[in-house]
């Protein structure tokens, strides 16, 4: 009598450690989810800040290449 709840137990014991092996994430690509995390948080609650944003980083751009074409001119000036 004593065996069969030691066999359910190990059988049990066996199954879960089958279970609990390594499991194969799904492979995603990083840049698509972002992308598409930043299309639904357009469209969502945080719309009108994301576009800010995105208009800060892009006036933030241009800022940054005049600033660096003022500064090759100068120093080819300097020359």
């Amino acid at each position: 009598m004593r065996r069969v709840p030691l066999a359910m137990t190990l059988a049990a014991a066996m199954a879960l450690a089958v279970a609990c092996g390594d499991s194969k994430k799904p492979k995603v690509d990083e840049a698509a989810e972002r992308q598409a995390a930043t299309e639904r948080a357009k469209k969502g609650a945080f719309g009108d800040q994301v576009k800010a944003l995105e208009t800060a980083k892009g006036i933030e751009a241009d800022v940054n290449r005049k600033a660096q074409e003022s500064v090759d001119k100068i120093e080819k000036d300097a020359k």
